[in-house]
């Protein structure tokens, strides 16, 4: 108990020894969990792995397809020959990207990602930009894996393409689901197929090494129709540039780790850094692998059979127990990418909603520790693309890397201008910013051009994306993060209006001289008469107001308070027309006109309440649509007064 000497004010702890109730909840997603477990909530770099390197992983299964599906437009023989050297290409550029944010996790231990980083050294404009762009990519991220995922299932079972949408819904919701029991738990749960995923990849791929080096690798037998149409007779610049935008796909999901280094075990930023480093190996070498491999068995990009189902077939010769493991690897790791979304979207809608541009109750940690309702969003989010696109992957692509390479843009431009700020600072000083302290680095220089050159280097890709897949529709992407940050303000804005009405500045205290009561009767019961008698507890100037919808009825009502009103003063208003609340509003906008400068006017409303729930169907809910008519009604006071039959 603590009492402040000055004002005579007790504040009096008492700790509350309830627990949640047990519930068809705890069932599904597990029992509740104490705020102080949130520590041991963390994860290691082998789950870390898991949890937030399945997104870039799983790209593998589908970025060198998007590359080849970009070159088969053109009716030239070898074309596919660009296969690998663009690859190469987008290889180096995710090397890039990866020091820049190993150097991003080292600088912003809190995470955060591109939206902090943006927001400490860029300004509150970029900063909602590239969370606008994170956003919309962790919804496109579930829609692709999830689609993507399923055309692997379908590539080995056909009968299923027409029910491929249901599938993908159900897949997703599955998944939130398990997001719902915790980051600890289900990372434990897919860290079974990311692994398995992996080994069986890199199984194949080594097989394919050693019978093209033995050269006894053949390609494709039967293989796919081609899906591409035709339409350009020489390879173009524009074309490789189409196609190198389309593979950048690989690097989706990179950006991953720095946004959830919270969820890492102490220390944190090491662990995460770590983390980084090996997803980038293992994406790398699967990548080009791949691309090398798909290359020298003539695989063909097509909707009915995926590039990797035509590598394992080829590999491994048959479809047999080794192909249907790497065809369920596959799939279950493009299902499982959508884990990374599910594991950063709540946590960066959390942070937006901290600073106050997404609503508040974004911030709010369900009963298992996790961001609850930013899980629930972006399934919902998540599945109305996946209806619109119907499960499509090439379609869902072409609005999936602009958002990526945005936040990249983002997030390498605002580390240069920390370093930048690093360089300029002298040895023991220090600048201390939201979400974290600068500090002096000797090495401000080197690093500043490795951030500067990314910038420039993801800025191109994303011109070059927006460019070529602009009429595939990365419009929506270009039209939609504009639209999300003038929300993202409007929300602020709201937010800063709400809190300067609310500050105690230059607050003086409410002074309330007299106290007007008017009670709403639709009748004369025990329930009524027990709202009368708490307005009379509240004060001597009371009113009853009855609307008059039925004469016989109203003549009870008269009757009957002239004997149960204890003396207070009855107003009918008649209605001929039957309207119910448009006469009360009125007559309550009246008694607001002549309300004195420190009066309060309180609404008293009687609602009974039956035995069981479901008995409110059988009873008008005038009560309640009350309530929600005269709340919006500034200078008054509404009280219900419930009454149990």
């Amino acid at each position: 108990m603590e009492t402040n000497t000055i004002t005579g004010t007790t504040v009096i702890d008492i700790p509350a020894g309830q627990s949640p109730k047990r519930n068809w909840r705890q069932w599904l997603i597990g029992s509740p969990l104490q705020t102080g477990d949130a520590p041991k909530q963390t994860i290691g770099k082998m789950i870390g792995l898991a949890v937030f390197a399945s997104d870039a992983l799983s790209s593998t299964a589908y970025a060198t397809q998007e590359i080849m599906t970009i070159l088969a437009t053109v009716a030239v023989t070898g074309v596919m020959k660009f296969v690998f050297p663009i690859s190469i290409g987008i290889f180096a550029l995710m090397a890039i990207v990866t020091i820049s944010y190993e150097q991003t996790i080292h600088a912003y231990p809190g995470g955060g990602g591109a939206y902090i980083v943006a927001r400490d050294n860029l300004g509150e404009l970029p900063a909602q930009t590239a969370g606008a762009a994170l956003l919309t990519d962790y919804i496109l991220t579930v829609a692709v894996s999830v689609s993507s995922g399923v055309a692997q299932i379908v590539s080995a079972f056909p009968g299923l393409y027409n029910y491929r949408v249901i599938v993908a819904v159900a897949m997703v919701l599955l998944i939130m689901l398990i997001n719902l029991r915790g980051v600890k738990e289900s990372g434990t749960l897919f860290a079974i197929p990311t692994y398995f995923f992996v080994i069986t990849m890199f199984l194949t791929v080594v097989m394919g090494f050693y019978r093209f080096f033995t050269g006894s690798l053949t390609t494709v037998i039967n293989p796919p129709e081609i899906t591409a149409v035709q339409t350009l007779t020489v390879v173009t610049p524009f074309l490789l540039l189409h196609a190198f935008a389309s593979g950048t796909s690989a690097l989706t999901g990179i950006e991953a780790i720095s946004n959830g280094i919270t969820a890492f075990k102490e220390p944190r930023s090491r662990n995460a850094g770590i983390t980084l480093l090996w997803m980038s190996g293992i994406l790398g070498s699967l990548f080009l692998s791949i691309s090398f491999l798909a290359g020298k068995i003539g695989a063909v990009p097509s909707d009915y059979e995926t590039v990797i189902s035509q590598l394992a077939r080829t590999v491994y010769g048959n479809q047999g127990i080794l192909y249907l493991a790497i065809i369920a690897g596959t799939a279950v790791i493009l299902v499982m990418a959508a884990n990374t979304a599910f594991a950063d979207f709540p946590r960066l809608s959390a942070l937006h909603a901290g600073d106050g541009f997404l609503p508040r109750q974004l911030t709010f940690r369900g009963s298992r520790l996790v961001y609850s309702r930013g899980i629930v969003s972006l399934a919902i989010l998540a599945s109305l693309a996946i209806i619109i696109f119907q499960a499509n992957v090439t379609r869902l692509i072409a609005l999936y890397a602009i958002g990526v390479f945005l936040s990249f843009t983002l997030s390498q431009a605002g580390m240069a201008r920390r370093w930048w700020k690093s360089g300029h600072l002298k040895p023991g000083e220090e600048i201390v910013e939201p979400g974290s302290t600068v500090i002096h680095d000797k090495n401000w220089k080197f690093k500043m051009v490795i951030n500067g050159f990314g910038a420039i280097c993801t800025f191109v890709v994303m011109i070059v994306f927006a460019v070529t897949k602009f009429k595939d529709g990365a419009w929506i992407i270009i039209t939609l993060i504009p639209i999300l940050v003038t929300v993202f303000f409007a929300i602020h804005h709201h937010y800063k209006e709400l809190a300067h009405k609310l500050s105690l500045e230059h607050y003086s205290g409410i002074r309330v001289d007299h106290q007007r009561v008017v009670v709403l009767i639709a009748g004369v019961h025990r329930g009524s008469l027990a709202a009368l008698a708490y307005a009379r507890s509240l004060s001597t100037d009371v009113t009853a107001v009855h609307v008059s919808t039925d004469p016989v009825e109203s003549k009870k009502v008269r009757e009957k308070w002239t004997m149960y009103g204890e003396g207070t003063r009855l107003v009918v208003l008649d209605s001929p027309y039957r309207l119910l609340i448009e006469p009360l509003l009125d007559y309550i906008e009246k008694l607001l006109a002549i309300r004195a400068k420190n009066e309060v006017l309180t609404i008293v409303v009687p609602q009974f309440v039956p035995s069981h729930w479901y008995e409110n169907l059988l009873h008008n809910q005038t009560a309640s649509l009350l309530r929600l008519a005269l709340l919006f009604k500034p200078g008054l006071v509404i009280l219900e007064v419930p009454y149990l039959v």
